[in-house]
């Protein structure tokens, strides 16, 4: 089983900047790809974007203002969030896959992001 617990979420101005992370625990070397979503309220979950060994891939409306990165030493994820706009608000869910089939997905709790002036 593995835990995910996101941080670093809060209230920043347009323009500004935040830096999520995912920190899994348990058995943290049996899952690889990784990536976030968002949940905007009102609006369904989306994709913002996601890691494998091939690179990171992110929506249209976060590409070139996001980048995910991962530590692969203990497969923390990174948000990096610059150029942050009122409508990307909403709450930042991680999530991994399990390397074994069948595929299992874990899921963080989430952590709020409010972009306002």
């Amino acid at each position: 089983q593995v835990q995910l617990e996101e941080s670093g979420g809060g209230l920043v101005q347009p323009g500004g900047s935040l830096r999520l992370s995912c920190a899994p625990s348990g058995s943290i070397f049996s899952i690889n790809d990784m990536g976030w979503y968002r949940q905007a309220p009102g609006k369904e979950r989306e994709l913002v974007g996601y890691i494998t060994s091939g690179g990171p891939n992110y929506a249209d409306s976060v590409k070139g203002r996001f980048t995910i990165s991962k530590n692969n030493a203990n497969n923390t994820l990174y948000l990096q969030m610059n150029s942050l706009k009122p409508e990307d608000t909403a709450v930042y869910y991680c999530n991994a896959l399990s390397i074994a089939p069948p595929r299992k997905a874990y899921w963080g709790k989430g952590t709020l992001v409010t972009v306002s002036s």
